[in-house]
């Protein structure tokens, strides 16, 4: 399996399309090109995760219009947009649609790579953030409804003695159930345990 980060191109030019993609691949990037905002919203269910590199001004579809079926559908990869020289108001419009960065064309190689390695950057810390959600819900998900109220407590700050007289049980009681639940998640210290519960958005409005 390929490290390379991989970038979809999305531009109706078929000669920046070729001269962007030999670019690109010769500075360390994998890249699938795409001739239309259409054909890539057709594939982009199963492409690979990576980054978006949208040219605005395209027939049928303009990038704008892609952003924003991307946006309806929750792709989350990051979008980076090529605008023409000066069009400051559409590149406005796209970062306020979402879009991580704009290339103005025509754009010197450097540019357009500090571009893309600063959304892999982003990308990556996310996905960090998305892998820590997964597995501290994952612990959480290991206990019982009495632990996941003390939990709640805890992250509340509410003290054993204040979470027992919420739930009418005797604080030693409180404080086995937390034993129990620290163990069940691997933690030595209710510091460990919060950063897993907030890492879970475990809390959060709307949490059980």
């Amino acid at each position: 399996m390929s490290d390379l980060r991989t970038i979809h191109l999305v531009d109706d030019d078929e000669a920046i399309r070729h001269s962007a993609s030999f670019l690109l691949r010769h500075s360390g990037f994998r890249v699938k090109t795409y001739a239309d905002g259409v054909t890539f919203l057709d594939q982009v269910e199963t492409a690979e995760r990576g980054c978006i590199l949208l040219d605005v001004q395209m027939p049928v579809m303009d990038g704008l219009e892609v952003q924003e079926a991307l946006n309806a559908r929750g792709v989350s990869m990051p979008v980076i947009v090529l605008t023409g020289h000066g069009d400051v108001g559409v590149a406005v419009r796209a970062m306020k649609a979402g879009a991580v960065d704009f290339v103005e064309k025509p754009y010197a190689k450097q540019s357009l790579v500090d571009a893309l390695t600063r959304a892999f950057e982003r990308l990556e810390a996310r996905q960090k953030v998305e892998v820590l959600a997964e597995e501290a819900r994952g612990l959480i998900a290991r206990l019982t409804a009495r632990e996941k109220q003390v939990l709640l407590g805890l992250v509340e700050g509410q003290t054993n003695k204040v979470i027992a007289e919420t739930l009418d049980v005797s604080p030693r009681t409180i404080e086995i159930h937390r034993a129990n639940l620290m163990d069940k998640m691997n933690a030595q210290s209710l510091s460990t345990v919060l950063r897993i519960a907030f890492a879970a958005g475990y809390g959060a409005p709307g949490t059980p």
